[in-house]
């Protein structure tokens, strides 16, 4: 797979599983963390509220993916964001210990996508003009 097509893939991927993250948290609140389904009103109402900022988090990667070729710009704007998640979980995890497993597997998830997503950004952008020479051959012959 060539690195312009891994971006393309990863960028439509991180805007779906965001987009789908970010709605299951605004529909299930506090049983969407595992663990917390009984965290009271105040968590639950900040679970769906960063839940639907989430769900937009997803449509920006989503919004990228529809250009073509997909900003560098905005990708490393969005696996910036990301990545700054991962380090909110890593200060989480310094000041108040371990969290549940599944919260460990996603920032590792975070602190191992983030920088193959900022080390990939200009894909697209460095692939289009060898993709518009290869276009161009195919139409002379």
């Amino acid at each position: 797979m060539t690195k312009a097509k891994a971006l393309r893939v990863l960028v439509v991927t991180m805007g779906y599983a965001c987009v789908a993250i970010g709605f299951f948290h605004v529909l299930l609140g506090n049983a969407a963390i595992p663990g917390e389904r009984s965290a009271g009103p105040t968590i639950d109402s900040l679970g769906r509220f960063f839940g639907a900022i989430f769900a937009g988090y997803g449509l920006a990667w989503l919004w990228a993916a529809r250009h073509s070729p997909i900003p560098a710009a905005a990708v490393r704007w969005l696996a910036g964001v990301f990545l700054l998640g991962a380090f909110g979980r890593l200060l989480s995890l310094a000041t108040h210990g371990w969290p549940h497993a599944f919260q460990v597997t996603l920032g590792v998830i975070e602190l191992v996508l983030s920088p193959v997503l900022l080390r990939l950004a200009d894909a697209e952008e460095k692939a289009l003009p060898v993709l518009a020479q290869g276009e161009a051959a195919q139409r002379r012959t």
